[in-house]
């Protein structure tokens, strides 16, 4: 906790909900109270540190609900630890990230989730909870997801994709759908049809077709679209809800859009990855392409309106990273000759924030919209808010002090992913990160890290804010 005072002045607050002129007064790591800046009310917070924030907005830390911090995949291991992870997270200001913790086939959901604490614990810069991965449906799990859902862990992510690994079927899917319709939990849905990607996989190779560019081939639009709205069918059946995780194709979220305008509780996120990169990354020559290898797969430029339409229209309600990065050397490269065997993932946990502002700036969405996605709806999804996604009395003080007129370049160069690429790599942006505070304590001084392993600290969470 922190013991000071702090009050940051003049500048501009940002919520999804307001924008206003207003000082900040943050004590014992908590927001007490804003008040008009000049006004007596704010003269009157003296004995305090001083932030200024004249010139610069003043909005809640990021959320990131979907990042995967030293993840198993394909024989390899993510490449961010929790420490490097949330130490990034922190530079592109994002101060709660919700990371998957993985049951494997044959054992338990606990202890999924310990081995996951146990990597965790002592590590984060930033605060940070934890879904869970279930892939394998049985009576006992299905207990296990009511002790969960009592004890902060919400929501269960599971996989239409992904057979031999991660993959459950639909008699599967249907069962843990209706447990989390009773318990309150929140199914996560991959949807893609896996047992049809494979084949397509499998006959893409025997014709000798093993570049990059033939994943986002075979893993067509349409069958995400189908897996999509196969995933909506089986929860409305549950009497359940339903949030389908890193939203790629146009044709998906048209069913997404379908079952929200019946008005069934189903929600959709994005990534930025689809909404700035396409497949013209994934045909990049010389196996650069496997550097943008991810699952959904990067889609045809066209897609990419289509996803900015649906979140102004809030058919897609969250922007989340999928950070899950693998480097370039010695682990994409583990796919040179058959592009299955590359590691599905991409790093960003330290550019959302930043391609967002971006977004705004070209007129994509509104500043408001901005924290909506990436800050309040999150918290709210996943059962944060108030304590995360907002600056109010009350609040955790999670703040960033963001710098609208700034300018930088993305690159590996920079950048404090441990990873040997950037997804972005020469882009210029307008809008930085200029200080960061988690609950009251700096972890970004004035672009400088000021934080610490182990100050962030395991979030349980509430259920899902949108039923009921």
């Amino acid at each position: 906790m922190s013991a000071v005072r702090t009050v940051i002045r003049g500048g501009l607050v940002v919520t999804a909900a307001d924008e206003m002129h207003a000082d900040v007064l943050i004590e014992d790591g908590r927001v007490v109270a804003l008040a008009a800046t000049g006004s007596d009310t704010a003269a009157s917070w003296t004995d305090a540190r001083t932030i200024d924030a004249s010139q610069k907005y003043v909005i809640p830390g990021g959320v990131d609900a979907h990042t995967h911090m030293e993840m198993p995949f394909g024989g390899t291991y993510a490449a961010d630890t929790f420490e490097t992870g949330t130490r990034a997270a922190a530079w592109g200001g994002t101060t709660t990230i919700v990371d998957f913790a993985i049951q494997t086939v044959g054992h338990s959901l606990r202890e999924g989730l310990d081995a996951w604490h146990a990597k965790s614990d002592g590590q984060c810069a930033v605060d940070y909870g934890f879904h869970m991965i279930v892939s394998d449906v049985h009576e006992e799990t299905l207990k296990e997801m009511d002790l969960l859902v009592a004890e902060g862990v919400t929501s269960f992510k599971q996989f239409m994709a992904y057979p031999g690994v991660f993959y459950s079927d639909d008699g599967q899917i249907l069962r843990a759908m209706q447990r989390a319709g009773e318990n309150g939990g929140l199914i996560m849905m991959h949807a893609e049809n896996g047992i049809a990607i494979d084949v397509l996989v499998e006959q893409a190779l025997a014709r000798g077709e093993t570049d990059p560019r033939y994943h986002g081939e075979v893993r067509k639009a349409l069958l995400e679209a189908e897996a999509t709205h196969r995933a909506i069918k089986l929860a409305q059946v549950a009497g359940a809800p339903l949030y389908v995780v890193h939203v790629s194709a146009q044709e998906a979220l048209a069913e997404l859009a379908r079952a929200r305008d019946e008005g069934l509780p189903v929600f959709g996120e994005t990534c930025p990855q689809y909404l700035f990169l396409s497949t013209d990354n994934l045909a990049e020559p010389d196996f650069e392409g496997a550097k943008y290898v991810c699952s959904t797969p990067l889609r045809p430029k066209e897609h990419q309106a289509a996803l900015w339409r649906g979140l102004r229209t809030n058919d897609l309600q969250v922007v989340s990273t999928d950070h899950c990065p693998f480097c370039f050397t010695g682990q994409k490269e583990l796919g040179r000759g058959d592009f299955s065997k590359i590691p599905n993932g991409m790093p960003g946990v330290e550019n959302r924030m930043d391609l967002l502002h971006q977004a705004v700036v070209d007129g994509h969405i509104s500043r408001r919209r901005w924290i909506e996605i990436a800050c309040a709806t999150p918290a709210r999804m996943f059962g944060l808010y108030p304590k995360k996604g907002t600056v109010a009395p009350g609040a955790d003080a999670d703040i960033v002090i963001y710098d609208p007129h700034a300018e930088q370049t993305i690159s590996a160069d920079t950048h404090h992913m441990n990873v040997d690429y950037s997804a972005y790599e020469g882009r210029r942006l307008t809008g930085r990160v200029e200080t960061v505070l988690s609950r009251g304590e700096l972890v970004i001084t004035e672009r400088e890290f000021t934080g610490r392993a182990g100050h962030g600290a395991y979030t349980p969470r509430g259920t899902c804010q949108y039923l009921n």
